[in-house]
C-alpha cells in the first residue's frame, strides 16, 4: 500500500468494508532432483606423476557448469604421491585444494606459504594469473583429498589472484538429526532452523558462481535431504560406502568413486547403503559461457588462450595489470 494515497475516513458514511487479506506467500513445493547422469572416475596422472582419479573434467563432455574438474587422489604408497606438483601457472579460474590426510606444502610467485593438514582447505582464485606449486610435507604414509577446478565469469577472469588457506576448525560440521554429520565448505545449510554457513560464502563468491561444497557423512540405511538453489546445476561425488540419490521410486544408485550428476529440482535427497557412506556435495550458480582450455588455461576463445600462453613464455603471465 502506498501511504500517499491513503484517504482520512468520512464522518458519516456506511460502515467501511474490511479489504480481503492477501494470500500469505506460498511455500515453493518440493522437488527433488532426481540423478540424471552418473560420470565414473578414471585412472590418470598429473603434476609430476601423481597418481588419481578423475570424474568430473576426464572429457569435455563431463564438465558441470561452472565445475571444471574434480580429482580424487587416494593412496598409502609414496611412489604414487611424492613427485608432487611442481611449480605450474594458471589463469583464469579458481582451483580448491581439500585434503582428508596427509600433508602437502603450497608456494606461488607473490611469496605465499600454506601447509595444507587433515581436514583442511585451500580456496585459490588464480585470476589473471599465478603460478604455484604443491608438494608433499611427508615421505610415507596415507595421501587422500580432493582437488576441483570452479570456472569464473568472462569479466573476472583477470582479476588479481587471491587465495585462503582454511583451517579445520573454520569448518562449520553440523550434526544430523538421523546420524551422520555435514561439514560445510562453501555455502551455507539449514538444520532445524540454524544457518551453518562456511567460510567460503559472501558477496565475493555470490558474484560469481555462488558455490556450495559439502562433505557428507551417513551412517548405515541413514538419510540427508536439503534446498539446494533451483537456478544452481550440480553433483555428488561418492568417494566411501554405497548410496541411492533421488526420491522413490524414482532413486538410482550411485557407485562408489564416480559423480552424479543432478537433474533439475530445488532439493537433493540421498541415501546411504549398508556400509553408510561419505560424499561430497558439490553445486553452483552455471555461467552458461563458452569454455576455451588448454591445460592450465581456461578463457572463453582461443584468442585468450593464446594471450595467455604469449603472457606465460614473456614472463607476464603473474605480472599485475597494467
Amino acid at each position: 500500500m502506498n501511504p500517499s494515497q491513503t484517504q482520512p475516513q468520512p464522518q458519516t458514511a456506511e460502515p467501511q468494508r474490511a479489504e480481503p487479506q492477501r494470500a500469505a506467500s506460498q511455500p515453493q513445493p518440493v522437488i527433488v532432483r532426481p540423478l540424471a547422469r552418473v560420470i565414473p572416475s578414471q585412472p590418470t596422472s598429473d603434476g609430476a606423476g601423481v597418481r588419481l582419479r578423475r570424474s568430473i573434467g576426464a572429457h569435455p563432455g563431463a564438465r558441470v557448469d561452472p565445475f571444471l574438474m574434480l580429482d580424487e587422489f587416494s593412496s598409502e604408497d609414496a611412489a604414487d604421491y611424492i613427485a608432487g606438483f611442481p611449480a605450474h601457472p594458471h589463469r583464469g579460474f579458481e582451483t580448491v585444494t581439500y585434503m582428508l590426510d596427509g600433508h602437502m606444502r603450497h608456494e606461488d610467485h607473490l611469496g605465499n606459504r600454506g601447509h595444507l593438514t587433515p581436514g583442511s582447505v585451500q580456496w585459490m582464485t588464480a585470476g589473471r594469473g599465478i603460478i604455484h606449486s604443491e608438494m608433499p610435507e611427508q615421505e610415507s604414509g596415507r595421501m587422500r583429498g580432493f582437488q576441483l577446478w570452479v570456472n569464473l565469469p568472462a569479466r573476472l577472469k583477470m582479476q588479481p589472484p587471491w587465495y585462503r588457506d582454511i583451517a579445520p576448525a573454520e569448518l562449520p560440521v553440523v550434526a544430523l538429526p538421523a546420524g551422520g554429520s555435514i561439514r560445510v565448505i562453501a555455502g551455507e545449510i539449514d538444520m532445524a532452523g540454524v544457518r551453518h554457513t562456511g567460510p567460503i560464502a559472501g558477496p565475493r563468491f555470490a558474484d560469481s558462481t555462488d558455490p556450495q561444497v559439502w562433505d557428507l557423512i551417513l551412517p548405515a540405511g541413514g538419510s540427508f535431504s536439503h534446498g539446494l538453489p533451483a537456478g544452481h546445476q550440480g553433483f555428488i561425488y561418492l568417494y566411501e560406502g554405497e548410496a541411492r540419490v533421488g526420491e522413490d521410486p524414482g532413486s538410482r544408485v550411485l557407485p562408489a568413486h564416480a559423480a552424479g550428476v543432478l537433474g533439475d529440482g530445488n532439493a537433493v535427497r540421498i541415501t546411504a547403503g549398508l556400509q553408510g557412506l561419505r560424499a561430497l556435495l558439490i553445486a553452483g550458480r552455471p555461467l552458461r559461457e563458452p569454455v576455451a582450455q588448454y591445460g592450465p588455461f581456461v578463457m572463453n576463445t582461443q584468442d585468450e588462450l593464446r594471450q595467455a600462453l604469449a603472457d606465460l613464455h614473456a614472463g607476464r603471465l603473474a605480472l599485475p595489470a597494467d
